[in-house]
C-alpha cells in the first residue's frame, strides 16, 4: 500500500510548534489533494492545512488538543484507495501498544527510584500516548516513562498536557540526575572548562490572589496567553528604551481632507493616516538601517527588506500584527491598498502565516483609542516598535516672516522604544525624530 506523510509545514519565521485544534477528516474519510484536513493554532495565527495527497486517511498521530512541531509526520494518506488498514490503525494515540513496551531500551537509575530511557516513547507500557512536547520537556527533566506513568492527565483519554507534567515537576524532588542536555558546556567556557549547569532551578513563585464577594473568574483564551508570553519574552530579552518627538502634522491632515473624496472614486480605497506614517518609518529606516535589524545571540543580522507590521486590534479585543512586505517598494497608493487589505483580513479572521510573518519593524496606532502616546513593547525578533499617537489640535508657537505667532495646529507624539543592546540612544532619538521631519515636510499639494 503507497502511503502519503503529511508533515506540519513551517508556518512563518520563528514559529516552531502548533496545536492541532481539530480534524475535519477521520479515518477513513476520503480526502482529495488541497482539501482541508486539519485545523492547527500557532502562536500567530489559526489555519487550515490543505491536504498534499489524495486518498484514505488511514493514520491520526495527533490528537485534538496535542502540540506538534514543525516536521512531525501529523497523518498518513493511503493513496491506492485501500482502507483496510484504517481500522486498526485508526488512533494510533490511543491504542494498546504491547510491542512499544517491549521496545522500551534498558534504562538506567536515578535518584528518585525510578529508571529512564534515552528517549521517551510514544506511547507507554499502558499504551497512552506522549505528545512531542510532552517527551520534550521529560527527556530534558530527567523524568523516566515509569514517572510518567504515574502523572494524572488533565487531556482527553487521560493524556498529560504541558500543564501537567510542569505541575509535576513543581511538586517533584529536586534530587533528580541532571540529564545530558542539562550538563552541557556553559557558552562561557568556550568549550575548555566544561561548567556544568544545575538542574535544579529556582521557581518563580505567583503571588497568591485573594478573591473577594462578586468577583468573576475569567480563563484566558489560548491566543491571549501566547500573547502574555511573547510580551514577557520580549521584556526579558531586551532592555527596553523610549524616546519621543512631538511633530506637527497640520499638513498631512488638511492635504488628506482635501484628497480623501477623490481618492476613494479613483482608488477604489479609503485613505487613512496610517500608509502615511508607515511610508516616513521607510523613509527614516533607508536614513538609518541599523533600526531594520535583529539580534541572534552576540551577531547582528541586518535585514535587506523593509518589511513593516502594523499592530491591529482583532474583535475579540487581542491583538495581531500583518505585515507590509517590501514596502519601500510600495507608494503612498500601494501602501494604501495594503494596509486596508491587510486590517480587513485581520477583520474576518482571515490572514494567513505568510500575511504575519517576516516584519522587520512595527508600528502601532495608539491614537485610534484617543491616547496621546504610549511604550509600545517590542515585537521580537525586530529591535524597535513605534507607537503613534492621536492628532490634537492645539496652540502653538509657529515662525512666520512677521515674526512668532500662536495658531492652532494638529499636532502627535511618536513613541520609539528599541532594544538598547544594540540600538544606543543617539541612533533611536536620531531615528524617531527623522520620522518626525519627514511628516512636518509632508508636501501639501502632493498628487497622488
Amino acid at each position: 500500500m503507497a502511503e502519503i506523510e503529511i508533515r506540519l509545514p513551517k508556518m512563518g519565521e520563528s514559529v516552531t510548534e502548533a496545536t492541532i485544534t481539530n480534524w475535519l477528516k477521520n479515518v477513513g474519510d476520503t480526502v482529495d489533494m488541497d482539501e482541508p484536513l486539519v485545523e492547527v493554532a500557532t502562536d500567530k495565527v489559526d489555519n487550515e492545512l490543505p491536504s498534499e495527497a489524495q486518498g484514505i486517511l488511514v493514520k491520526k498521530l495527533f490528537e485534538k488538543d496535542e502540540v506538534a512541531q514543525v516536521g512531525d509526520v501529523i497523518a498518513i494518506i493511503s493513496t491506492d484507495g485501500d482502507s483496510a488498514t484504517a481500522a486498526p490503525a485508526a488512533n494510533v494515540a490511543s491504542s494498546t501498544n504491547e510491542t512499544a513496551a517491549k521496545a522500551i531500551a534498558p534504562s538506567t537509575s536515578v535518584s528518585n527510584g525510578s529508571t529512564t530511557s534515552a528517549e521517551v516513547e510514544k506511547s507507554g507500557p499502558s499504551g497512552r500516548f506522549y505528545s512531542p512536547l510532552v517527551r520534550s520537556i521529560a527527556k530534558q527533566e530527567g523524568i523516566s516513562m515509569d514517572a510518567l506513568e504515574t502523572i494524572d492527565g488533565s487531556g482527553e483519554n487521560n493524556r498529560v498536557t504541558k500543564k501537567d507534567i510542569l505541575n509535576y515537576l513543581d511538586n517533584a524532588p529536586v534530587s533528580k540526575t541532571p540529564t545530558a542536555a542539562q550538563t552541557q558546556v556553559s557558552p562561557a567556557s568556550n568549550g575548555n572548562t566544561p561548567a556544568p549547569i544545575s538542574a535544579a532551578q529556582p521557581v518563580k513563585v505567583a503571588p497568591s490572589i485573594s478573591l473577594n464577594e462578586g468577583d468573576e473568574i475569567i480563563e484566558m483564551d489560548r491566543m491571549r496567553k501566547l500573547i502574555a508570553d511573547h510580551m514577557v519574552m520580549s521584556v526579558q530579552t531586551s532592555p527596553h528604551v523610549t524616546s519621543y518627538v512631538e511633530a506637527d502634522v497640520t499638513n498631512i491632515v488638511m492635504w488628506r481632507n482635501k484628497v480623501k473624496d477623490a481618492f476613494l472614486k479613483n482608488e477604489g480605497e479609503k485613505i487613512t493616516f496610517t500608509p502615511i506614517f508607515i511610508e516616513a518609518i521607510v523613509k527614516a529606516i533607508k536614513d538609518f538601517p541599523m533600526i531594520n535589524i535583529s539580534v541572534s545571540g552576540t551577531n547582528i543580522i541586518k535585514r535587506k527588506d523593509i518589511n513593516i507590521g502594523m499592530a491591529t486590534a482583532l474583535p475579540s479585543g487581542n491583538l495581531i500584527v500583518p505585515v507590509i512586505k517590501k514596502a519601500d517598494n510600495l507608494n503612498l497608493v500601494g501602501l494604501t491598498k495594503q494596509v486596508n487589505e491587510l486590517a480587513n483580513k485581520a477583520r474576518i479572521n482571515k490572514l494567513t502565516s505568510d500575511d504575519i510573518s517576516g516584519g522587520t519593524y512595527t508600528v502601532t496606532n495608539v491614537g485610534t483609542f484617543g491616547n496621546v502616546m504610549g511604550t509600545p513593547i517590542i515585537n521580537q525578533p525586530q529591535v524597535a516598535i513605534m507607537a503613534v499617537g492621536a492628532i490634537r489640535k492645539i496652540p502653538a508657537v509657529i515662525e512666520t516672516p512677521q515674526g512668532d505667532a500662536i495658531a492652532i495646529r494638529h499636532k502627535m507624539f511618536l513613541s520609539h522604544s528599541y532594544d538598547h543592546r544594540v540600538v544606543d540612544g543617539a541612533l533611536g532619538g536620531q531615528f524617531v525624530r527623522r520620522v518626525a521631519d519627514y511628516l512636518e515636510q509632508f508636501d501639501i499639494n502632493r498628487e497622488i
